[in-house]
């Protein structure tokens, strides 16, 4: 709730002489020429010398001297603007203007209950926006689920994503429906209960068959989409929000045996392997596993399966998820590092990293993210057995501010490159869209999910929680400005920036107002976008932790651009194939993630900060929630 004004606008322009300062020259001159004494004074040529002494001194207070009452109310804002640029000088000199100003009302005393706050006076301009147009945003994020469902819903259901310009379905998932569970909980959170109930009604029909009767599956896609799905399906619908929804799709131990039934099979990619680290791919009817072609694990999809797993093993009581999944971070925690920074690929043959490719974007990024979201999950400071996870992720930001963050020129834009051979060769300006879940992750992990503001009041931040908060904010900035140098309004996949070392030519983004047009190179092949969540995820994060409106309102920018360019009338919306040109080429494709990450970043970064906490929760990621263990209920 926000602070009180210290007096209203119908205070402000009553005029009731009660609330009106008198100055100490009309107060003076009264009582000499009312008071009883008048007389006295005048009949000796003495206290007429006082009286005009009196007089003299109080005008020449009046003229050399400014107090605050000098100033009439609508002058305060200038002042106060005045002094913060440090412009507003008082020289005691005569201003003749003040001489017939009427002094200032003073405002009504207001009940204890209703007195301002310290802060109530100085009300950024930014939170002028009322919260009523925020909710009415808020509505229309909705509104745009409900219409990808609808899409999804008519020409899909069942399958695993929707093509919306072709009006068909297609299974690239492995035929889990993998749009139905990943739309399940942001739904659930939306408040969207006819969804709730077609979908959960789906998983009960449908789902544990499939699982028994499909084939190969990705390891890594299937545990965050799929099994992160019910499992965040099964927390909601079983607390806070289960009431709710209790007459809208299943009981919440279906979301949970079907969950335990797919991860089941999902472990044997840990039993078939020699070392710690599990194999790429399941095949889930008879609980198979083999490794990928090459057979090279990513990295960042072994080390991405532990929130998921952890959290099974705790509401099902059964540890050997956990223990599986956990091994794979314990075993990381042996092999060498490039000052904390990891190739990305790994064999379960040797349990080595293979190659020297160092990045936080494909492969690569939720490895760093995991490490401290686990660590979080399992209580932070409560758990002294998982410290090491959190010194990994400690070590690894410091990594990257040494050997990956640099800026661009001329703008000095800060971004995150690769080391596409390690450290023996040069830094490449290429960053990928993938790489913007970084500053939402580097703001958790200075904060822990509590807001900046307690955190300082608190005195829990050091030195390198605020370093790390600022180059959050720097690189959100950044990722807003892929969005923004192009003609759409819409970020490509992968972006380049021109250096002192690096400059190329004629792939600008299309939008020639921008300011770092300049900055920013896309080439051709870049030039798509696939619906991500990673920068609107950021955002969320941001506005959760700093409260600054800015990162609403370039959340705001971004979802009218997906309005505008990606939504098919006839239902769903599209990726595209060149978000440089207007109108952009378009992709037949609706990615899972779009309902269930980009979407429910959007209407929670409009909506309030009460609903799902980042101190009692953490987003897999895939942005399916999961409670703290310490907010669990036993």
């Amino acid at each position: 709730m926000r602070s009180s004004l210290p007096y209203s606008v119908k205070d402000v322009h009553y005029d009731n002489a009660k609330f009106r300062q008198r100055s100490y020259f009309k107060v003076m001159t009264q009582n000499l020429f009312t008071g009883s004494r008048k007389r006295d004074y005048l009949s000796c040529s003495t206290g007429k010398f006082l009286v005009l002494l009196l007089i003299f001194g109080l005008a020449y207070l009046l003229l050399t001297s400014t107090t605050p009452g000098d100033f009439v109310p609508n002058q305060l804002d200038k002042v106060r603007e005045n002094n913060q640029k440090g412009e507003f000088k008082n020289n005691g000199g005569i201003n003749f203007r003040n001489l017939w100003r009427k002094p200032p009302r003073l405002p009504p005393r207001l009940p204890p209950d209703e007195k301002g706050s310290n802060t109530s006076y100085h009300i950024d301009p930014n939170t002028l926006i009322s919260e009523s147009l925020w909710i009415s945003r808020q509505q229309k994020v909705k509104d745009a689920f409900i219409h990808a469902w609808s899409g999804y819903k008519r020409y899909a259901m069942g399958h695993d994503e929707l093509m919306p310009l072709s009006q068909q379905g297609t299974d690239g998932l492995g035929g889990l429906g993998a749009t139905v569970v990943d739309a399940l909980d942001t739904a659930m959170i939306m408040g969207a209960s006819d969804i709730v109930s077609e979908a959960g009604s789906w998983v009960e029909k449908h789902l544990l068959d499939r699982i028994k009767e499909k084939g190969q599956v990705n390891l890594f896609e299937t545990t965050i989409r799929v099994l992160g799905g019910l499992l965040s399906a099964y927390h909601l619908r079983a607390g806070e929000y289960g009431k709710t929804f209790e007459n809208e799709g299943p009981k919440p131990a279906v979301y949970l045996e079907t969950a335990k039934n797919l991860a089941d099979r999902l472990l044997s990619a840990f039993t078939s392997s020699p070392t710690a680290i599990p194999l790429c791919d399941v095949v889930l009817r008879d609980s198979s596993a083999h490794a990928a072609p090459g057979g090279l694990s990513s990295t960042s999809e072994v080390s991405t399966l532990q929130l998921e797993f952890n959290y099974l093993s705790t509401i099902s009581g059964d540890p050997k998820y956990s223990i599986a999944a956990m091994k794979v971070l314990e075993h990381m925690k042996s092999l060498p590092k490039l000052e904390g920074l990891v190739p990305i690929y790994i064999s379960p043959d040797s349990g080595q990293f293979s190659g020297e490719t160092i990045r936080l974007g494909s492969r690569g990024d939720s490895y760093y993210e995991y490490l401290l979201k686990v660590w979080l999950q399992k209580g932070a400071r409560e758990n002294n057995n998982l410290t090491y996870l959190h010194d990994m992720y400690e070590e690894a930001m410091k990594g990257v501010k040494h050997l990956l963050v640099r800026k661009s020129v001329p703008n000095g834009l800060v971004f995150v490159g690769e080391l596409p051979y390690g450290s023996s060769e040069a830094i490449s300006p290429k960053m990928d869209h993938l790489v913007c879940f970084l500053p939402g992750t580097l703001a958790l992990g200075a904060t822990k999910g509590i807001s900046k503001e307690e955190s300082m009041k608190k005195s829990l931040l050091s030195f390198e929680d605020l370093e790390n908060l600022n180059l959050a904010e720097d690189l959100a900035k950044t990722c807003f400005e892929m969005y923004e140098v192009t003609a759409t309004g819409l970020a490509p996949e992968i972006v380049y920036f021109h250096t002192e070392e690096y400059s190329e030519g004629g792939h600008d983004g299309g939008n020639k107002n921008a300011k770092y047009i300049d900055d920013i190179i896309i080439k051709p092949p870049d030039r798509h976008n696939l619906l991500r969540p990673e920068t609107v995820e950021s955002l969320f994060v941001l506005y959760r932790i700093t409260g600054d409106p800015k990162y609403r309102a370039w959340g705001w920018q971004i979802f009218e651009a997906f309005e505008r360019h990606t939504k098919v009338n006839t239902g769903g919306y599209t990726s595209l194939d060149d978000v440089t040109t207007v109108p952009p080429r378009r992709r037949d494709k609706m990615e899972t993630f779009f309902l269930g990450e980009t979407l429910k970043y959007l209407y929670l970064l409009f909506g309030d900060n009460s609903t799902i906490p980042l101190d009692k929760y953490v987003f897999n990621t895939e942005a399916h929630p999961l409670p703290i263990e310490t907010n669990i209920q036993k």
